[in-house]
């Protein structure tokens, strides 16, 4: 099994791989064609995280939808084009994201059983409209359904992640989610551009966030990223055996 974990930045990439290959060498590449750094946990003789029976590209691919879908493209596309490559089998949108108030407290975990993008479609005097309801296009990706045996082993929260190009920073667009996502736990900024590189290239995805702080008026003085990072590092130690499980 071959798993390719897309991150907006290299700190979120390297809290992936040191949870993947605890203490275990971890070499950074350029991905062929393009600028991000995809860095690679390496076992003894093979290209694979410690005690897991997968191999596990970590990128840290940028920020946003547009950044994070061009980069797992690219990698997408590199993997299945090298020589006897067999390409992914999995793509998983990770990182730290905002949790939305008495779903996903500061540092708890959020796995993702939709990935919505929030803010694709028109604003109208009646409120949002998604592109399926303007007649193009889609907002929604359903995860692989290995999400639920993520979520469990994680003891995370299975619930919709929503994917912003803007970063919720007020009250009123906080109630504005929540009135048209009522049971969404997280927000990020880059869940629905991998999703939507995966499906074009037909490989499952993920998503899984750790919580830094709530959605809602921006309090840099209340955010937890350290704590978050060290969350996400513990989620993808715990992540392991289900990899390996999946590769047998």
């Amino acid at each position: 099994m071959r798993v390719l974990v897309v991150t907006a930045v290299r700190a979120e990439a390297d809290s992936v791989s040191a949870g993947l290959s605890p203490g275990g060498p971890v070499t950074a590449h350029r991905v062929p064609g393009g600028h991000t750094t995809l860095l690679r946990c390496a076992g003894a003789g093979a290209i694979r995280c410690a005690e897991t029976g997968a191999t596990v590209d970590v990128l840290a691919g940028g920020a946003g939808p547009a950044a994070a879908a061009a980069a797992a493209a690219t990698a997408l596309t590199a993997a299945a084009a090298g020589p006897g490559a067999p390409g992914y089998d999995l793509v998983v949108s990770a990182g730290i994201g905002g949790g939305f108030a008495g779903v996903a407290p500061l540092g708890s975990i959020v796995v993702a059983d939709a990935i919505v993008a929030a803010d694709l479609g028109a604003q109208t005097p009646d409120g949002h409209l998604t592109v399926e309801e303007l007649g193009f296009g889609r907002s929604v990706h359903r995860p692989a359904a290995l999400s639920r045996r993520i979520a469990e082993a994680l003891d995370a929260v299975h619930a919709p992640v929503l994917t912003v190009s803007t970063v919720t920073g007020t009250a009123d667009r906080a109630a504005e989610l929540t009135a048209r996502h009522p049971r969404a736990a997280a927000e990020a900024m880059e869940g629905f551009g991998v999703a939507e590189a995966a499906v074009r290239h037909g490989v499952p995805v993920a998503e899984i966030r750790a919580v830094s702080n709530a959605v809602g008026p921006r309090d840099r003085a209340s955010w937890r990223i350290g704590e978050a990072l060290e969350a996400l590092r513990e989620a993808f130690r715990l992540l392991s055996p289900v990899l390996e499980e999946e590769a047998r």
